[in-house]
């Protein structure tokens, strides 16, 4: 058992999530700046002030609509966890350190957007910010690190969203085109591996975190959508112009879907949500709308508009390469049952397997049938830029920590990551488990639910020394990466 010898193996990130500095070197605010954390995912709020003048805070989860006039900001007393995050923007050499003694090939990280356009609009990007991100990529090439950059990943420019109402506002075209534009002029060289737009899917759930909407109508969430889209395109014709060499790929959250049993109505249900995410790489990869969503959005009434020349961009602006995150695998039936989630997607229970203790089903075999679904229905390459198991840590009495769960987790989709590789023929490119190092979890704003191979001390107050150690996971990634997917055994320290 082993992968390509010029396999990704690495680790993910987002800026959002663990670089902090949300006001230092010129940065603006960002929709991630103005969400709080919570216990969980329901208690995550969204500030805003209403035109009124008064302050006032709602669930991220269910979204509902932000009442007209209303400006989202940062108000007093509140906890947000973006604003320090585990402090990647005064860490960042340690934390490459660590990654290039994990043995790391490559780096999955997203450029916060306001930190190099505070506004969004602006015409000129803020030195000060470009130069933070030159010092970061070439600290990892340093260790021969390849970055693998997210552009846009649950971060729009909050001036976006009071000025435009966020990517509902076509004007957001240009101005994401001239972000990119700045981005593949100045790390020409530098990188090569690129995503337009995280998870574009979560328009369709989560148009806040998506893409800075405050609407949560079908009509709402389908034209921003579509100007995400044609903003995708944009970017990959304009990339391939900049440098040939560069690689700019989509990326969805994704994840199987079974019929929970035989009878043809689950089945049909399985087709249905599973088209929910095929929809988004559908027109990525393809280059049009596919014939079901044209015909959802007739029965919705949706009226998608579009400007001339907007079909034929989507054609020439089709990506490299296909990205997902992949996480858990859920359920779904015409009648009853016991209701879960994860990643923002919702099923019921699949009674032949465990979940965490967030209640995600754990299905290693899950990761293989969504390669193969992915590769079979688009051949091109895959990247699997988001997988692992959040769970709670615990810091033994000699500082170790034995997250031998988080192994087990790891080494069940890595096999079946390997049998789609050789036993399926799946064109796999690489492989960053999510929050190689702790971060702060999107959709709870937690600190306890952690990811990493590499343990911050912080805790869901924002309080710690962000001191950084070595988990029991870390020395096995180790000798996963070092054996190039061929020792997956358990390790002794």
């Amino acid at each position: 058992m082993s992968l390509p010898q010029n396999f990704l193996w690495g680790g993910a990130t987002a800026a959002n999530q663990f670089e902090g500095g949300y006001t230092e070197g010129g940065k603006g605010l960002s929709t991630a700046d103005v969400i709080t954390a919570g216990s969980h995912t329901l208690a995550r709020q969204i500030t805003y002030t209403t035109k009124e003048g008064v302050e006032c805070a709602q669930p991220i989860m269910p979204f509902k609509d932000l009442p007209d006039g209303s400006k989202c900001g940062v108000q007093k007393g509140q906890y947000y966890p973006s604003h320090e995050g585990i402090d990647f923007y005064h860490h960042y050499k340690e934390d490459i350190a660590l990654f290039a003694e994990m043995g790391f090939k490559c780096f999955r990280l997203s450029i916060n957007w306001a930190r190099l356009f505070p506004m969004g609009d602006e015409k000129e990007p803020n030195e000060e910010g470009l130069k933070f991100y030159d010092n970061v990529f070439d600290e990892l090439r340093k260790y021969n690190i390849e970055p693998v950059v997210t552009i846009s990943h649950y971060e729009t420019p909050l001036e976006l969203v009071n000025q435009y109402g966020g990517w509902l506002d076509r004007r957001c075209i240009d101005f994401f085109v001239n972000y990119c534009n700045t981005l593949f002029t100045r790390y020409k060289g530098k990188v090569k591996y690129w995503m337009t737009f995280n998870e574009i899917n979560m328009m369709g759930f989560l148009p806040f975190f998506a893409g800075g909407v405050t609407k949560s109508n079908p009509q709402a969430q389908a034209q921003a959508v579509h100007h995400q889209f044609i903003a995708s395109a944009k970017a990959v014709k304009l990339g391939h112009q900049i440098d040939p060499e560069n690689q700019i790929g989509l990326m969805i959250a994704y994840g199987a879907t079974y019929g929970l049993t035989c009878k043809p109505e689950d089945q049909a249900l399985a087709m249905e949500d599973t088209r929910k995410r095929h929809f988004y790489s559908d027109v990525m990869s393809r280059g049009y709308y596919p014939a079901y969503k044209i015909k959802e959005y007739e029965r919705l009434g949706v009226k998608v508009s579009m400007e001339a020349g907007d079909e034929e961009l989507l054609k020439e602006g089709c990506v490299d390469y296909l990205a997902f995150s992949y996480y858990t695998s859920h359920c779904v039936t015409s009648e009853e049952g016991e209701a879960i989630g994860g990643n923002f997607s919702m099923g019921v229970k699949n009674p032949y397997i465990k979940a965490s203790d967030w209640g995600w089903q754990i299905d290693g075999i899950g990761l293989r049938i969504a390669l193969n679904a992915l590769w079979e229905r688009y051949q091109k390459p895959l990247f699997i830029v988001e997988n692992g198991l959040g769970a709670v840590d615990k810091v033994e009495e000699d500082g170790s920590i034995q997250d031998d769960y988080r192994i087990a987790y790891l080494k069940e989709h890595i096999e079946e990551m390997d049998k789609a590789v050789n036993q399926d023929g799946v064109e796999l490119m690489g492989y960053t488990p999510w929050g190689c190092i702790d971060l702060v979890s999107a959709g709870t704003g937690e600190m306890k639910k952690r990811y990493g191979f590499i343990y911050v001390d912080r805790d869901d107050n924002g309080n710690g020394s962000l001191a950084r150690s070595r988990k029991k996971s870390f020395h096995w990634y180790q000798q996963v990466i070092e054996s190039n997917g061929a020792n997956l055994k358990d390790i002794q320290l």
